[in-house]
């Protein structure tokens, strides 16, 4: 047995002494164990079988009530100085927090399958990849770590050749809220998970291992983890260019890395290839470019408001081989959630004759969790080892006004401040209050598992002799008018959008220049077959100074935040805007 294979075994069997499972089982990836895990959890109730014929080998699995989403408030990163985390996360100190975890996971596996899951974050060839191990007493994690990672015999293969993987405790507890935390220690490569089942807080090769360990890891190694979709936009030309882009929850991410090109444009022969929908890393390669992969093997998204209209390429991919969890059942036993327009719903979420009395019928957090590749617009090139090179990296928010539809960032270091200073708008069904403003830099506010400042120091980082770094943007889809009516039509017709960024990046499209960016005019986008007033078009790239002047003051003061973190080219950056919008008020 290899040195790294001993510490890995050493690392279970300690783990099982203070777990003190019935049996352990080392996780091989196979279609026999899968089938086996699956006949386990139908006898236990953990999974209910999907109507056969219409969805064949797909499974409903129904979460504690109280354990449906993600819990920040709960969720640390663990180190031994407390500025190194930054104020954007919440800290325990590793004293603190051993003292806690292990007091929780003593003895709570008795009765229980202690599970080894090895897995590989990205193409198990790829030099760009990350190896993981999670424990889990979960067969449930196990069937979806399955889907979403490249788990079993070849990441197990990897970790033996390797002398580095990620370790993960998890253990569904008691399903308490008040015994649940999920702590991160990324100077020790370790996550520990207790008290949740739910996706995020299980899944640890997800955001806790993909997200803020390989934020820690990149900013010590040189590489970028995002919360980022990867998508490849192939012309009529038959040339593919791939775009990064960054979204918080709400405004599009997932429809956006599957979508469907509008008719004149699939007539021209455009076409849209999905390497990611949630996260990528990037690194520096040889040529200097920006080299990025989807770490993920499969999705884990959100069911409510995926439709036919919205996202038929995801649709496409839920009919057969899917785990759903919290979605309603038709009558007769096929997934239905709202806004999916066919069916009605018999059952809820919580298993109860549906009611609509009780409220939504699929939890709004719901979700699908399938392998990539079952997706209609799937790239093959997702699996390439030396990833796909980016051309533009696309912020974006939902913003109901200010921002325009899109501009592009003067330089490198003005996009890390567009970046940086990325807010939106929050949703009713996200929080019951519409229109409030929340910071959400590069997405990565609730995954970045260091001190803002130093990442975004790190960002700027990049910008050194020979590199040839990607083309940022900044895009808004929900500018609105007066009557509170969306001024662009979204979804296929983004591409018209990505179309000119794309130009933009090899210089054949024209901008006009503004205080803050590149802007395109009308005239340099391809509006063929839309039908929209040109108000709205002007509206939709009005840049009004006096509002800018106060949104860079609020993102001067949100900054500020980070302190002696903070780069001063940011400030500088930012002045510089401020100063541009005063020499052109009136």
């Amino acid at each position: 047995m290899s040195s790294q294979l001993e510490t890995l075994n050493e690392w279970v069997q300690a783990t099982a002494r203070r777990t003190r499972p019935d049996r352990i089982h080392w996780c091989d990836g196979s279609d026999t164990e899968a089938q086996a895990l699956t006949e386990l959890m139908l006898a236990s109730g953990e999974l209910i079988a999907i109507n056969p014929t219409t969805h064949p080998d797909c499974y409903l699995h129904r979460s504690d009530p109280d354990d449906v989403a993600r819990v920040e408030h709960l969720t640390f990163i663990s180190t031994q100085q407390r500025d190194a985390v930054g104020p954007n996360n919440h800290w325990m100190s590793p004293h603190d927090a051993h003292l806690k975890m292990d007091a929780l996971f003593d003895g709570c596996m008795q009765g229980r399958t202690l599970y080894v899951v090895p897995y590989c974050m990205g193409p198990i060839d790829s030099p760009l990849s990350r190896c993981g191990v999670e424990i889990t007493d979960s067969p449930y994690v196990v069937a979806n770590m399955r889907l979403m990672t490249r788990m079993g015999q070849a990441a197990l293969q990897r970790i033996e050749r390797e002398a580095r993987f990620v370790k993960g405790l998890h253990s569904t507890g008691e399903l308490n809220p008040e015994r649940r935390f999920i702590l991160h220690f990324p100077e020790e490569n370790l996550i520990q998970s207790y008290g949740s089942g739910y996706g995020g807080n299980a899944l640890l090769g997800k955001k806790c291992h993909a997200l803020r360990i390989a934020s820690w890891q990149g900013h010590q190694q040189g590489w970028l983890a995002e919360h980022m979709l990867i998508v490849g936009i192939e012309n009529p030309q038959g040339e593919t260019h791939y775009i990064a882009a960054a979204f918080p929850s709400a405004c599009g991410k997932t429809n956006l890395s599957m979508l469907i090109p509008p008719a004149s444009y699939r007539r021209a022969g455009w076409k849209i290839w999905t390497v990611g929908d949630d996260i990528c890393w990037m690194q520096p390669g040889a040529d200097g470019r920006l080299w990025a992969i989807n770490p993920e093997a499969g999705f884990f998204g959100v069911a409510p408001g995926t439709s036919r209209k919205t996202n038929p390429n995801a649709l496409a991919m839920l009919t057969h081989d899917t785990i759903f969890t919290n979605v309603a059942l038709t009558n007769d036993v096929q997934p239905w959630w709202e806004g999916l327009h066919d069916g009605q719903p018999a059952i809820d979420w919580q298993g109860r004759t549906f009611d609509p009395a009780n409220g939504p019928a699929a939890h709004p957090n719901s979700r699908f969790t399938v392998r990539a590749d079952q997706c209609p617009s799937w790239s093959s090139h997702a699996e390439d080892p030396q990833g796909v090179p980016i051309s533009a990296i696309v912020f974006g928010g939902r913003r109901a006004n200010l921002i325009p539809l899109v501009f592009e960032a003067r330089d490198w270091t003005h996009g890390v401040l567009a970046g940086a200073s990325m807010a939106s708008e929050t949703t009713a069904a996200a929080t019951g209050k519409v229109g409030v403003l929340r910071r959400d830099p590069m997405a990565m506010k609730p995954f970045c598992g260091y001190n803002f400042g130093d990442y975004f120091a790190h960002w700027l980082s990049f910008d050194r002799p020979g590199a040839k770094l990607p083309k940022i943007f900044h895009v808004n889809w929900f500018r609105k008018n007066q009557q509170g009516d969306f001024l662009w039509p979204g979804f296929g017709d983004n591409l018209r959008v990505l179309e000119w960024i794309l130009g933009r990046c090899h210089g054949h499209t024209g901008a006009t220049e503004t205080p803050i960016g590149f802007l395109p005019r009308i005239q340099d986008l391809n509006l063929h077959g839309l039908n929209l007033d040109p108000a709205q078009l002007e509206s939709l790239l009005h840049v009004d100074p006096v509002a800018w002047g106060e949104e860079l003051q609020g993102i001067g003061e949100y900054l500020a935040d980070y302190g002696e973190h903070l780069p001063q080219q940011l400030e500088l950056a930012r002045q510089g805007m401020a100063d541009a919008l005063d020499a052109e008020r009136p």
